[in-house]
């Protein structure tokens, strides 16, 4: 007689972006057969969406990586063997240790790709700092930090929206949450249905802009411009909090004589923006009290992202916005949990001043707040030895060939280094140049403790299946430790070390388990308690610290490269600019080998206006080839009027896993970062590239 499966359903929270919605896995026996959003979960409140819908499609994905791999052809060659856990760790470790040995520990580069939602990237710190070596890299300089940084230097902290209250108005710039952020977004639509108003700020139609009272275009780079438009407009209009500003901000004297350079006239010319429609939209966002700002990753792709924040953190403070009811609001942490990047996870104390001297960008003037060695740093290292040679890397979950900017530069720097592994759940075009590949668990595959960047709350993430030889991240780095003789610094169980971050609340992870959430509380003008969190204890429109580490202490816009102002000569040649957002089937350069989401969008999409595609000779469906003086690529035309006739919105990260080894899955057929580049200017601050706004030409394949 047949045994009877049990049903049960486990909550947890999803892995597949940074955003953490709360999840409800239904098992049947030991198979996931669906998951779901979890009503009572805080950050999305039962919404899903399409990605997370996914999960058990990634989990029994049949091109899963299941088995550590060896390479034993050319790189890239797809020749690979088999080979044990401990055969592949101790092949690692050997030559980590000889590396450093020979070169030095600067001659190792740990780089991490997006944010999972958990610990991850911290383990991978800790890792770096007990091992001496100083080169850790990120996507930070690219995507979120920026506008945290932004808002810490001006305020002193990153705010969290008050959507209960509800705002007057939102303002949402650069962001395309239904795709990204589905918690946030059903708040927005939530809000607008109690009847606050609506700003959107986006090169492109997004899903809310036919709801919104006013819908901007602006040029793709010039936000800053735009943002000091608005802030001249509601101090020359009086539309400013006077006792916000009075009481609580410092510079006020010194920002209204420098944002006369800024009057709407002067920015229409920079934005494309009519000035008619910046004073609106200042107006609306001024009088429509309490009013929230959701800012995107779009202001972090350009030199000025770091600025950007700031000014953006400026309209908040000088209409009153800030630590008030439907306003922008300081969360505490959930309990005293240890966060993530603190020294007593990360382990930063461990390594010598000496070697953390020898970080790439250590000598580059950027924010003393920035640790991290940048992307196009790493790869001019690789290739040039500048300013020393860097020759292994580690890569965790990501796909650099795809994701860094410049991209064939990239490919000849993974080729070049000498040893080169890396930990993900799929064959990658950048996993295809590894000596060694480690299978990865996916989300469902561990238990980890989730903090949502965009939310006072820590959820559970809960171990419900296993597929292969997969392992987690912790894993792989606490066995890597213990070949290198620096086990003690890693706890043997992940529940150990996971019991030790909850350890200030007073939970075990077991007993975690039971709770499922813990969430900050509002602090509602906490600054009339505390002051801000600043040197002068109030709001810094004019930055006291920018102004000592040598940095403008009022954002002050610059013009990107290669743009129809910055190069009129390349624009005769290249008439177009391009920007690119995230594809709502997709994370990053994930998702294509996932047939659920494949289908909906099977191919990579250029949004062209139509006419600018009859210029052209392009209609729809058309291949049409997108290039820069860097390079060209191809994607497939949709015509639409959502977007400017000066503008092509070209999509991001595409490779194809269908096509196998060959061509290394045709990663630069349609890759965005063909077309980017990897030189200076940078954003002063962070060390960002320029990635959007960029100047090109299309024409029909």
């Amino acid at each position: 007689m047949e045994q009877e499966l049990e049903f049960r359903t486990v909550k947890s929270t999803c892995g597949l972006c940074q955003t953490g919605c709360g999840v409800l896995i239904h098992m049947e026996g030991n198979k996931v057969v669906l998951v779901e959003g979890d009503p009572d979960s805080p950050v999305n409140r039962g919404a899903l969406c399409t990605k997370g819908l996914a999960s058990s499609d990634y989990l029994y994905n049949p091109s899963r990586l299941k088995h550590p791999l060896k390479r034993v052809g050319e790189k890239g060659s797809g020749a690979w063997e088999q080979i044990s856990w401990d055969e592949a760790l101790d092949l690692v470790a050997d030559e980590f240790i000889k590396a450093k040995a020979s070169y030095g520990p600067e001659s190792l580069v740990f780089m991490r790709g997006s944010f999972k939602g958990g610990f991850q990237g911290t383990y991978l710190s800790r890792f770096a700092n007990v091992f001496g070596v100083p080169n850790i890299a990120s996507m930070a300089s690219v995507c979120y930090v920026p506008r945290v940084n932004g808002s810490i230097i001006t305020h002193g902290y990153n705010p969290v929206p008050d959507y209960e209250y509800p705002p007057g108005c939102i303002l949402v710039w650069g962001a395309n949450m239904a795709e990204t952020r589905i918690g946030e977004h059903k708040q927005t639509v939530s809000a607008l249905e109690r009847g606050s108003k609506l700003i959107v700020i986006d090169p492109r139609r997004i899903d809310l802009s036919d709801r919104a009272d006013i819908w901007i275009q602006p040029r793709p780079g010039s936000d800053l411009a735009l943002a000091l438009g608005m802030i001249n407009v509601i101090i020359n209009e009086g539309l400013y909090n006077k006792t916000f500003v009075n009481n609580w901000t410092v510079g006020f004297d010194a920002l209204k004589v420098h944002i006369k350079s800024y009057p709407p006239e002067v920015v229409e010319q920079i934005t494309w923006v009519k000035a008619r429609d910046i004073r609106r939209a200042a107006t609306i966002y001024a009088t429509s009290h309490p009013a929230i700002i959701q800012l995107g990753n779009a202001i972090d792709h350009n030199i000025n992202n770091f600025q950007t924040a700031r000014a953006v953190s400026i309209l908040r403070a000088i209409t009153g916005n800030l630590s008030i009811p439907g306003g922008e609001l300081s969360c505490s942490l959930p309990g005293a949990l240890s966060p993530m990047g603190s020294p007593e996870l990360d382990l930063r104390d461990k390594m010598s001043k000496q070697n953390r001297e020898k970080r790439l960008n250590a000598e580059d003037g950027l924010l003393p707040t920035v640790f991290y060695a940048l992307p196009q740093s790493i790869v001019k290292a690789i290739l040039h030895g500048d300013p020393y040679p860097v020759r292994v890397g580690f890569v965790q979950g990501g796909n650099m060939l795809l994701t860094y900017s410049n991209a064939r530069q990239a490919y000849s720097a993974l080729k070049k280094l000498d040893f080169l592994a890396i930990a993900d759940m799929f064959m990658t075009p950048t996993a295809a140049l590894a000596d060694i590949v480690l299978p990865v668990a996916s989300y469902l595959e561990y238990d980890s403790i989730v903090a949502p960047p965009y939310y006072p709350v820590t959820q559970i993430q809960q171990k419900v299946a296993q597929i292969g030889e997969s392992r987690s991240d912790y894993e792989i780095l606490r066995d890597l430790a213990h070949r290198l003789d620096l086990g003690e610094y890693f706890w043997e169980s992940e529940e150990a070390c996971l019991d030790f971050i909850l350890k200030p609340v007073g939970l075990t992870f077991k007993e975690f388990r039971n709770v499922g959430t813990l969430e900050g509380r509002k602090e509602y003008r906490r600054h009339e308690r505390d002051g801000f969190a600043t040197p002068s204890g109030k709001v810094e429109l004019l930055s006291s610290q920018l102004n000592e580490w040598g940095f403008d202490p009022l954002p002050a816009y610059h013009e990107p490269p290669e743009s129809p102002y910055s190069a009129p000569e390349l624009a005769k040649e290249f008439p177009l600019v391009f920007t690119s957002w995230k594809s709502g089937p997709y994370r990053h350069s994930a998702g294509r080998q996932i047939a659920s989401l494949r289908s909906t969008q099977p191919e990579p999409v250029v949004f062209i206006h139509p006419d600018t595609a009859g210029k052209h000779g392009i209609v729809d469906d058309d291949w049409v080839y997108i290039e820069t003086k860097r390079g060209q690529i191809r994607q497939k035309a949709r015509l639409t009027t959502d977007i400017d006739p000066r503008v092509v919105g070209v999509d991001y990260a595409w490779w194809f896993p269908e096509r196998g080894y060959e061509n290394l899955y045709g990663w630069a057929e349609a890759n965005i970062n063909i077309l980017t580049d990897d030189n200076p200017p940078y954003a002063r601050e962070m060390g960002t590239p320029n990635l959007r706004g960029i100047l090109c030409k299309i024409s029909k394949v």
